[in-house]
Order: C-alpha cells, then sequence, then structure tokens
C-alpha cells in the first residue's frame, strides 16, 4: 500500500506523493494524469488541490531528495515554495535532518525547520532561487522592454506599473490599491497572459500587491496552470524582491517582511550575496489528511478505493488564521 499526504502553504493545497516507496516510479504520462485527476474537485478526492509535489531520489550530489511540481493542468512548474515547504516537513519527519538541500527542476535549494508559527502550526523555511530579470527568463516579447522594473507597460493594462521577475517561475508584478487588487483586473489580465497571447508566450503568474506598511504586504496571486490561488509562494518572494527594488523606502533590510495572502500569512528576507539576489521564504507546513491507496491502482488512476484519514492539523491552522487581521474581504479561507 501506498501512503499519500493532503498538504498545504497558506491554503496552497497539494498532494505529497514520495515515488522512493514505490517498486516502481510512476512514469512522466502516470503522473500527469494521476495529477489531473485527483486534483480535480469532480474527479478527485477531499476537493481536489492545486497540483501534486512528487518526491524522487536526488539528481544533485549533497541532495536528500528531489521534488517535482505538477499543476493541477498536467503542466510542470520549475519550483514552488509553499510546495517545499511541506516537501521539507515531509523529509525532516522522514529522515530526522533539520537542515538539507532538496532538488528542484533549476537548483538545490536549502531548507531548514522553524519554530512553529503558533501551537501546532509547523514552519519550514526555504529558500527562492535562482533570481533573473532578464526578459528571456520569463520569457516575455513584443513588450518594448528587455527587463521589466516598475514600468509601464500599455499592452498589459493601462494605469498600471509592472515588475517582470523569475524565481525561477515567471513573475510578473503590480502594486495596486486596495479597490484594484479585491477587483476584476487581476482576473483579467491573469486569464489574457495565461491564454494565447503574443507577450508571455509561455504563461506568467499574475501577483497584485498592496503595501500595508513598512515591511508589510497583502499578495493576491493568479497562477500559471491553475488560476487564482490561496497563496503562491514563489510570488509572494518575487513580490517581497519587487518591493525592496521599487519600494525602498517600504522595506528595512535587515528585518522580515510580512506578506498576507487570501489563505493566511508567510514571512521573506531578501538577500543580496556574492552579486546575486535570494529570497528566505518561511511559513506553515500543514498536513491536513493521510491517504492510503495500493500501487496497482496509483499506476491505473484508480481511486475508487482509497482510505482517508483526517491529521485534525487544520483547526489549529484555521485557529492561528482567524487571529490575524483582516484588509480585505478576500483574506478568507476557501
Amino acid at each position: 500500500m501506498v501512503k499519500l499526504l493532503k498538504v498545504h502553504g497558506s491554503q496552497n493545497h497539494f498532494f505529497i506523493l514520495d515515488q522512493t516507496e514505490l517498486d516502481k516510479p510512476l512514469t512522466d504520462e502516470e503522473l500527469r494524469d494521476f495529477t489531473k485527476k485527483i486534483t480535480n474537485a469532480q474527479t478527485g478526492i477531499l476537493n481536489g488541490a492545486d497540483g501534486v509535489l512528487a518526491i524522487n531520489k536526488p539528481v544533485r550530489k549533497g541532495a536528500l531528495a528531489q521534488m517535482r511540481v505538477i499543476n493541477e493542468d498536467g503542466s510542470e512548474a520549475s519550483m514552488c515554495g509553499n510546495g517545499l515547504r511541506t516537501v521539507a516537513r515531509y523529509l525532516s519527519e522522514k529522515y530526522q535532518q533539520d537542515h538539507f538541500l532538496v532538488d528542484t527542476m533549476n537548483a538545490s535549494l536549502r531548507v531548514h525547520k522553524e519554530n512553529d508559527f503558533a501551537k501546532d502550526v509547523p514552519a519550514y523555511s526555504v529558500e527562492i532561487s535562482p533570481v533573473r530579470f532578464n526578459k528571456e527568463a520569463l520569457p516575455f516579447t513584443n513588450l518594448g522592454h528587455d527587463r521589466i522594473i516598475d514600468n509601464f507597460v500599455p499592452e498589459l493594462y493601462p494605469g498600471l506599473r509592472f515588475t517582470s521577475i523569475a524565481v525561477p517561475n515567471p513573475h510578473l508584478i503590480s502594486f495596486v490599491n486596495q479597490e484594484q487588487i479585491s477587483g476584476p483586473i487581476l482576473g483579467i489580465v491573469g486569464k489574457r497572459l495565461n491564454s494565447e497571447n503574443p507577450y508571455f508566450t509561455d504563461g506568467v503568474n499574475v501577483n497584485f500587491a498592496q503595501i500595508l506598511d513598512k515591511n508589510k504586504l497583502f499578495v493576491r496571486t493568479y497562477e500559471r496552470g491553475v488560476g487564482f490561488t490561496n497563496a503562491c509562494g514563489t510570488g509572494m518572494s518575487a513580490t517581497s524582491l519587487a518591493l525592496w527594488l521599487t519600494h525602498p523606502e517600504m522595506v528595512d533590510t535587515d528585518s522580515q517582511i510580512d506578506v498576507f495572502n487570501p489563505g493566511g500569512v508567510v514571512k521573506t528576507k531578501v538577500h543580496y550575496d556574492n552579486n546575486e539576489y535570494w529570497i528566505e521564504l518561511t511559513g506553515n507546513a500543514t498536513f491536513t489528511h493521510q491517504i492510503t491507496i495500493s500501487e496497482n491502482d496509483l499506476h491505473c488512476n484508480n481511486l475508487e478505493n482509497v482510505q482517508i484519514s483526517e491529521t485534525n492539523e487544520q483547526q489549529a491552522y484555521e485557529h492561528f488564521v482567524d487571529s490575524l487581521p483582516k484588509y480585505n474581504d478576500i483574506t478568507t479561507l476557501a
């Protein structure tokens, strides 16, 4: 029998599949098909999810394991900050290590255990890198810029300034007011740039951010391959870097940035070491359910015989979120 986990970081939900425990790992086609089925609210279980986090043997020297991120539409993301925190917790508990490296598509990233965010709300920190600004890293074209840093881009939307950063997931960021972050603009821009378009030909994650105070943000994300999501770890990290670059008066670089989102809150810290940027992302790593399935059913993509048990960690997380300040009408669990 195979054990899966239903997990979340800031209500960014995933299923963890440890392929190192299988007699025969899923093929890429099987993994895509399984992800599209289990994450769909109609065909899957537990109201679906934003993706599947597949754990494999490491591919680089010194790493403990590899994490692959399969979105609900079957596409593969290069990284996922919220997901990496949950994988870090899983690996930490499995191997009894608190500091280690996890392979992602583009890099081996540092992760470590943190003090709990609140009672029964485990927290982990993960490295978000590498960071790139050039248009080829996103990629984008036909916008009249080699890079976009706090620029008006009328082709995308009138009157808004944008910043584009790859971390390495591609992100487009705009600092907006409360009315704009709660309104329809993000959905319009996000849907357009993740459909066939002449600008971001591979799609892009779109983040709207409201500056609440010094070192305090609210971020809402339209995620490539997913749509609106409760939180996007790489998006909140990229937005924190964008804040530092474009609104330096609103950042104390010696302190963490509190980044609120529709699913809760994370903390970020921007680093500039050896001429390179990287971001430290700290937040919850919550396990909500354990799922048992036979390996044969897993390969056959059959979810009819799964057994599910609840962990009760969600109750503690919701109690934590209830204690947070509310900044707009989208700061609710979904």
